[in-house]
């Protein structure tokens, strides 16, 4: 149903392909809800759009359209044609079990998987498939990516594919082992380093980018993270201009490579990675770019050009670029709306909001004055274009200046909105306060809005505090961003006020860079700041997450523009799906002055606040409590041992249903002419004929076999005799009404009931398997991790956390997240219990029991670990009512229990389940020992 505006624009899981998307019809400017995926493209502003609700013309990405099916279709066959290594890190990569509590988002196994794709995918599928060059001797592919979906990650993967498959296939010339990454500041390279795997906090561990037994051959690459100032070199005009006795020449491109590249002096074949690649364009050379800032076109003169210098004295294999917003210049359109021509992948800035990996935006729509009469829009709706304030604002101005009475009243609407949040905030204990981001046109303007509000004019007390306003000078922070290390050395090494002499103008830089990176940041220079007011963008890579208010006072004229400025302060704090809808919970940023006639956005003339964000603490291990350190073994599987005579107990056996509706038995086929599919030749392929050649007996036969295979390790005896007494007794399970075909009415069609069955095989093994070794085996084995035999507390890595949480004494953890009341009961008297010495909740610790439902391997995370003064371990798992899932994974712990205890090396280990709030005291009692 159309409709004039949006009440819930998060409509999409984050880890699914979207399937839905709000849709704007010009003609009726209505909003419909859309089936299917948003197609990839951009919106250019239009005349109507900067005088009326128009959101501009939408323009096409037909590159990226026309990959998406393919690398769709590339993953649901299995991705074919890929290498063992590609395929196990994209199987690990897509696992839900492995990232069960942090999960990549689709866009970032998107975004890596069409990289993939085009260099490995099958070559059928991708020819006449053309990326166009940007003209240089290189090839570059693009990944779009909305500030805040976590592009880094996807960096992460693309640099160990790379890595991985170039150590394990040396000789393979489309992979490299040497990775340089180029960034465009300081502040955003020093977020990157998390890419060189050397790094105490990469994230190939951190964020578990490649399983941990790979990481030692991830180690045998190298990546550099270099920001392009790094990458300058001297012109031979600038060195015949240079002033004083050096007169050496520029310096060749060996002798420069060498220095750049450093300890990668001599790798050749690099992998290029260019973050913020916006930046990185080549001037063309048709076009003299009027309006274009000189600065800009002597960036990307420099960036692209010292790549051209790697290129011609090392080769690059292949060039990744990473934006959000991939315009440049060109010959054709001297304006900002020209998107590279080289994008592969797009997952733009709606997609995020309605995927809710970004915070809601909310938009003025109406006040209680008469609307801007050309728009009929709220005039806070783009305040910097109203008549009376845009002269006003272009002007050149002193700070006492007063502003225009209609920028004062809208910083008193939204600073008052700001206020009431700050103070939610303050009653949920947030331990840094709301911030709210000034996006100003010019420096004048900039020093304006600081004096109204440091001298009063603007009296919202809470922001008016100097200490926590930060006015940001676009040149003062340039200069930082060119420094290569941090320069604050003061005379009394404090770096603080009233030290021995004035700091540098490169050392209020770095102090101004490290405060605006750590805004919001508790415990760093930037915790306290609530009113930043900048000139311009803000700086790439500001990754605050405590925005909740912007304003904006500039011209907006483009969809690029509009998202360069609020994608500053999209940013979530949180991460948490809620359980019942499978979405995000919207998290919001109020604005005021940026006219989203390009976005979707939320409005209504109820709109509230944004709500508090919940605070975010670490868990982690805490040093100081080491003696409460917990550690298990690492078992990857049980082997068994199994008595010579196999038997069932056939009253006790658990039945096995096969649901026939749920097994597909017919499909049609049609091929594709023209890209489109030829219906009048379908082909039906049905499995009615499977079931006529499947007799009972050869099911059984074939059961038998996989079950055999399972078993024979732990025989003994003579594997005829085994393979014997399992044809026997899986031959009658088959036969029996321990296996049911649902629903009523299927089960007294035989031909039907072997095919459900031959269609569900692998339940049948399992099912089987579990049943016979659960009532036979006499002995049981561990098998452990090779890599890591022994895991503990002490590996946990830091995460963080909104979940109820309290206070953990005798635990190494310095915090139990609990689920649950009855939880926090539990972990209470367990903090007090004289018989118990250490216990940890188990979240994120890595402890894990695998078990099989219904054919498949799932993982098994009890509740807790305890550790009783005796030494005796307990596994508790909380538990009310019983489903029969929860009783197959307890008969696994019990196998898990009886393995360590026989193995004899790890002491004492039981299981246990509380099914009453009030039984830990039993429970403990009971397993304490002497």
């Amino acid at each position: 149903m159309s409709r004039v505006s949006i009440d819930q624009l998060i409509v999409n899981s984050p880890y699914e392909e979207p399937c839905r998307y709000w849709k704007y019809d010009r003609s009726t400017r209505l909003f419909d809800l859309e089936t299917g995926r948003r197609p990839a493209g951009y919106v250019v502003a239009s005349p109507d759009s900067r005088s009326c609700d128009d959101p501009g013309v939408f323009v096409e990405i037909p590159l990226v359209n026309r990959l998406r099916p393919l690398v769709r279709a590339w993953r649901e066959s299995g991705y074919p044609g890929v290498t063992s290594v590609t395929r196990r890190l994209l199987e690990y990569w897509t696992d839900k079990e492995e990232f069960e509590t942090r999960r990549f988002f689709f866009c970032q196994i998107e975004a890596a998987e069409t990289l993939v794709w085009l260099t490995e995918g099958p070559e059928a599928d991708r020819v006449g498939l053309e990326i166009p060059s940007d003209g240089g001797p290189f090839p570059r592919l693009c990944a779009k990516m909305a500030t805040g979906s976590g592009k880094t990650i996807v960096m992460a993967m693309v640099a160990a594919w790379h890595i991985l498959n170039k150590v394990a296939y040396p000789r393979n010339t489309r992979y490299s082992r040497n990775v340089l990454v180029v960034a465009p500041g300081l502040t955003v390279r020093n977020r990157l380093s998390v890419l060189d795997p050397e790094d105490p906090e990469n994230y190939y561990e951190s964020f578990r980018i490649v399983p941990s037994g790979m990481m030692d051959k991830l180690r045998q690459g190298r990546v550099l993270v270099r920001n392009w100032h790094a990458l300058n070199w001297e012109t031979e005009e600038k060195i015949r201009n240079r002033r004083g006795v050096d007169k050496r020449g520029a310096r060749s491109d060996e002798a420069w490579v060498r220095e750049v590249l450093g300890d990668m002096a001599r790798a050749r074949n690099l992998l290029v990675i260019n973050d913020e690649a916006h930046h990185a364009w080549r001037v063309p050379s048709d076009s003299k770019l009027k309006g274009v800032d000189k600065a800009d076109i002597k960036e990307a003169t420099r960036w692209v050009g010292a790549l051209d210098r790697i290129e011609k004295a090392r080769g690059i294999i292949s060039c990744c670029d990473f934006s959000a917003t991939p315009f440049a210049p060109s010959g054709k359109h001297n304006t900002e709306e020209s998107l590279f021509d080289w994008i592969v992948s797009d997952f733009g800035l709606n997609d995020a909001i309605e995927s809710g990996l970004v915070k809601t935006p909310r938009v003025v729509i109406r006040d209680d004055v008469l609307p801007d009469l050309k728009t009929w829009r709220s005039r806070l709706y783009h305040i910097y274009n109203d008549d009376e304030v845009k002269d006003d604002l272009k002007r050149k101005a002193e700070p006492e200046d007063p502003l225009p009475d209609l920028v004062r009243n809208g910083y008193f609407l939204l600073g008052f909105d700001w206020r009431e949040t700050l103070r939610k905030w303050q009653g949920s204990r947030n331990a840094t306060p709301p911030v709210m981001i000034t996006v100003a046109n010019t420096t004048e303007t900039a020093a304006r809005i600081q004096h109204a509000f440091e001298s009063g004019s603007i009296a919202i007390e809470e922001l008016c505090d100097p200490d926590g306003i930060l006015h940001i000078d676009s040149k003062v922070l340039k200069a930082a961003e060119e420094v290569e290390e941090p320069v604050v050395r003061l005379a009394d090494g404090s770096g603080e006020e009233g030290s021995k002499r004035n700091p540098t103008r490169k050392e209020m830089a770095e102090r101004l860079r490290q405060q605006v990176d750590t805004v919001g940041k508790l415990g760093k220079p930037g915790e306290r700041i609530r009113n930043v007011i900048s000139v311009g963008m803000l700086s790439e890579g500001w990754d605050a997450k405590t925005v909740t208010h912007i304003m904006g006072l500039r011209a907006f004229s483009s969809q690029l523009l509009c998202e360069q400025v609020v994608g500053r302060g999209l940013r979530r704090t949180t991460y948490e799906i809620n359980n019942e809808t499978g979405l995000f919970e919207s998290e919001y940023v109020n604005i005021f002055g940026v006219p989203f006639t390009f976005l979707p956005h939320e409005g209504g003339e109820d709109d509230l606040p944004p709500p508090p964000t919940r605070p975010r603490i670490p868990i982690e291990p805490v040093p100081e409590k080491a003696c409460h350190e917990i550690s298990w073994p690492n078992i990857i599987r049980i082997d068994h041992g199994y008595r010579p005579r196999l038997s069932l107990d056939w009253k006790k056996l658990e039945p096995l249903e096969l649901h026939a509706g749920r097994t597909p038995k017919i499909a049609e086929l049609a091929p594709v002419v023209d890209g489109r599919e030829d219906a009048s030749r379908i082909k039906t392929i049905d499995l009615e004929q499977l079931a006529l050649g499947n007799r009972t007996q050869r099911i059984a036969f074939v059961v038998a076999c996989d079950v055999y295979n399972r078993m024979k390790p732990g025989w003994t005896g003579a594997k005829a005799v085994l393979m014997a007494q399992l044809v026997g007794l899986i031959d009658e399970f088959v036969r029996s009404d321990h296996l049911r075909i649902v629903p009523q009415g299927t089960e007294d069609d035989e031909l039907l009931r072997r095919l459900v069955i031959t269609l569900n095989l692998t339940q049948v093994v399992w099912h089987m398997k579990d049943a016979i070794h659960f009532r036979n085996a006499e002995s049981v084995e561990p098998v452990f991790d090779q890599d890591r035999p022994i895991l503990s507390t002490g590996d946990m890595q830091r995460w963080h956390t909104g979940r109820p949480h309290m206070p953990a004494d005798r635990c190494h953890i310095n915090f139990c997240v609990y689920d649950s009341g009855w939880e926090r009961t539990e972990a209470s008297v367990l903090s007090r219990s004289p018989q118990v010495v250490a216990w940890v909740k188990n979240d994120h610790l890595g402890f894990e029991v695998l078990y099989v439902e219904k054919g498949v391997v799932r993982k098994y995370r009890p509740d807790f670990l305890i550790r009783f003064r005796s030494g005796r371990m307990l596994v508790l798992e909380v538990k009310g009512r019983e489903r029969k899932s929860d009783r197959t994974k307890r008969k696994y712990m019990e196998q898990w229990v009886k393995a360590v205890n026989e193995h004899g090396g790890f002491g004492h280990w039981a299981c246990d389940v509380s099914r009453d709030p009030g039984d830990i005291g039993d429970i403990l009692a009971r397993h304490a020992g002497s």
